[in-house]
Formats: C-alpha cells, sequence, structure tokens
C-alpha cells in the first residue's frame, strides 16, 4: 500500500473519531437529529477507511454500504452484528436527513452512540492489523 493511500486512511479515521465527538456534544444539547447524522459519518468513515485497505471506494453512501458488506461483513472479516450497527444507521440517517416529519426520540437513539463507539473501535483494530501486514 502506498503513503498517499495509508494516509488517506488515517485522515479518515480520524474524521470518524471527529464525529464520534461532535456526536457527543449534540447528544448533551438534545439535538438527536444532527446527532444520528454524526453518528452515522463516525461509521461511514471509518467504513470508507476500512474499503481503502483493499483500494475500494466509491461516490455514493450506498456503493459504501454495498462494498463493506460483500467484502467485510459477508467474508466473515465484521462481525454481522457490526454489519447491522451500520445498517441501523445508514437508514435512520436517510430518514433524519431527507425525511420530513422525523424526530428521534433521544432516550431511544443514546443507545447508539456506545454502539457506534464499539463499531468505529472494531473497524480501527482490523484497519490497524491490515496496515501491519
Amino acid at each position: 500500500m502506498n503513503k498517499e493511500i495509508e494516509a488517506l486512511i488515517r485522515y479518515r479515521l480520524d474524521r470518524a473519531f471527529e464525529s464520534l465527538k461532535e456526536a457527543a456534544i449534540l447528544l448533551e444539547r438534545g439535538h438527536s437529529n444532527t446527532f444520528v447524522n454524526r453518528l452515522y459519518y463516525a461509521a461511514f468513515y471509518a467504513v470508507s477507511a476500512l474499503l481503502l485497505t483493499k483500494e475500494l471506494a466509491s461516490a455514493k453512501h450506498s456503493g459504501i454500504r454495498s462494498l463493506f458488506h460483500q467484502n467485510f461483513v459477508k467474508e466473515g472479516v465484521v462481525p454481522i452484528e457490526l454489519g447491522l450497527v451500520y445498517d441501523k444507521l445508514f437508514r435512520s440517517r436517510q430518514r433524519g436527513d431527507y425525511a420530513d416529519f422525523v424526530y428521534f426520540d433521544i432516550e431511544e437513539v443514546r443507545p447508539w452512540y456506545s454502539e457506534t463507539r464499539n463499531f468505529v473501535k472494531a473497524i480501527a483494530d482490523i484497519i490497524e492489523k491490515r496496515l501491519e501486514e
């Protein structure tokens, strides 16, 4: 893997952790829809970094999701449970950002923070192992 790709992978991981920090602030202030958005983007940046370890990318969010499932979940590299977390965030972000009259209940989505933090950490661990190879 060349240095530019590795730098991009690390940048996207940084963005994932930064998005988690933003989500925590939004949760604290009760901004549930934007909180869900930032959780999704934390997972999205982590997944897009993981895809780069195989030199995979897509210009569409649905393409990132599909590549993630085909190349990592289906292959057993990422547990199915984590794939389901990503799917939930993907669908919820779509609803929250694009559908009218969608308001997430803050108590319902609060546990998603720890789920997403665990997701990002697990993906980061996989990436680190792949970078060491």
